[in-house]
């Protein structure tokens, strides 16, 4: 073919192309928002050191939720929370009424809770929010039930409102997390610790309408959402960056998911001015990843769910609990009161305890992995490197469909501290620290769903 017909040809394919419109969209996208803030002052999470209810509000919690959906029928609907955590009791509720109603499966749906210490306390069932002494309350017990049906309902508007999309993957970076764990000459402190390890990625997964509008931006974080430590309820700086993100996106979703920061604070707090400050820069960031063209995510959406059983350490013997009830820490001592209440009502303690873990795959281009309980930033860093050794970007949650505990890796079990098991004393469930075997475990888990997921 001669050099100048081959160029005739091609321009007219162009043309017509061009003359033929977009390409379809290849995929479904629907999101819903509510607002969950409580009708009345309520006991709130997070602090055991608070002595009285809440006072009012800084700004509304919200529930939020993203439904997506492939060429060929498969779903995942991500759920956030301006919550504490995530009840077990209510990942299972909602999994069986999804299941019936909408025949969603459990690998569809993920839950995840900001972790705003600004929220309230509260029950679904029997189980609580967060594994901390909890104040009698039938308020907290019917917010929890009053929950459930909104989220139900929630979940339901958003995989209504499904409408062709596209869905693609940016980044950027925000620099106010630090480790909190200080080494000092006593163990480790809760402290700023500048040269402990932090994750400041700030993953974004945008969503556009068929002709191109932004409609939905979820966007992630490692960091405790700690800022404030008042007696009014606040989404705290995620609830602030949202805000700020859809203020500086009108008509558009912004739902945050929690990474792994279980040993991260963000660094200055204790005012509502830091607090705007810290969620006016992460919009910032996630305004700066949404600049450049995000890597398109067309393959087929996979995702899978599993529920492992992790070990306790060697538990204490019934002996070595009623030794503790003279311990000098109160909550020591209450610690030991509720093992030894357990011990006389059933003879045993738990050895093991049900963990989620999930993965979901965008095609080859992104893979999201999401682990319950208040897990550290070595798993992000370890998984990121692991996951990613071939063409995929890695996205890592925390406190995602099970908020129960710390989540230590091997090296922070090993140093001691808060996070490694001194937190258990405040637990009215775990009877003590997690075995050594635990980041194995769990990784090794990620990695079998991750392999099964790619098989497919």
């Amino acid at each position: 073919m001669k050099p100048h017909l081959r160029f005739v040809l091609c321009l007219f394919a162009t043309f017509a192309a061009s003359a033929a419109g977009p390409a379809p969209a290849p995929w479904k996208a629907g999101v819903a928002t509510v607002v969950i803030t409580p009708g009345t002052n309520m006991w709130m999470a997070g602090y055991a050191s608070r002595t009285n209810t809440s006072s009012g509000s800084f700004n509304e919690l919200r529930a939020k939720a993203l439904a997506i959906e492939d060429a060929g029928g498969a779903r995942i609907v991500f759920v956030t929370l301006d919550l504490i955590g995530v009840p077990r009791s209510l990942r299972l509720g909602l999994e069986k009424r999804l299941k019936d109603t909408f025949n969603l499966p459990p690998e569809g749906l993920l839950l995840n809770a900001s972790h705003t210490h600004s929220g309230p306390e509260f029950r679904v069932g029997r189980a609580p929010a967060d594994d901390g002494e909890f104040k009698p309350s039938t308020l907290g017990e019917r917010y929890g039930v009053e929950l459930e049906t909104k989220l139900f309902k929630l979940i339901g508007d958003a995989l209504a409102a499904g409408a062709p999309a596209r869905v693609g993957f940016t980044r950027a970076r925000c620099g106010f997390a630090m480790n909190r764990r200080l080494p000092t000459p006593t163990g480790y402190a809760n402290s700023p610790n500048p040269d402990g390890p932090v994750d400041h990625d700030v993953p974004v997964l945008r969503v556009d309408a068929a002709d191109g509008t932004l409609r939905a931006v979820l966007f992630g974080y490692a960091c405790h959402n700690t800022t404030l430590a008042l007696y009014k309820f606040s989404g705290d700086y995620a609830g602030f960056a949202q805000e700020f993100i859809e203020a500086d996106n009108p008509g558009v979703t912004a739902l945050f998911m929690t990474g792994c920061g279980g040993d991260q604070n963000p660094y200055p707090r204790g005012t509502v001015d830091l607090a705007k400050q810290h969620g006016r820069t992460l919009a910032t960031a996630v305004g700066a990843a949404l600049l450049p063209k995000p890597k398109p995510l067309a393959g087929n959406l996979r995702a899978a769910f599993a529920t492992i059983d992790i070990a306790y350490a060697p538990l204490p013997t019934r002996d070595e609990f009623t030794k503790r009830l003279d311990s000098k820490d109160r909550y020591e001592k209450q610690h030991a009161e509720r093992m030894l209440a357990k011990l006389d009502e059933g003879g045993t303690l738990p050895a093991t305890y049900p963990y989620p873990v999930q993965v979901v795959r965008f095609g080859n281009d992104l893979a999201l992995v999401a682990l319950g309980g208040e897990v550290v930033v070595d798993y992000a860093t370890r998984l990121k490197k692991e996951l990613g050794a071939g063409a995929a970007s890695v996205w890592v949650a925390g406190y995602s469909n099970d908020v129960m505990a710390y989540i230590p890796s091997r090296r922070v079990r090993e140093e001691g501290g808060y996070e490694a098991g001194g937190a258990m004393r405040f637990s009215a469930t775990h009877p003590g620290p997690w075995a050594l075997t635990l980041e194995e475990r769990i990784v090794d888990t990620v990695h079998e769903l991750n392999k099964r997921l790619l098989a497919k």
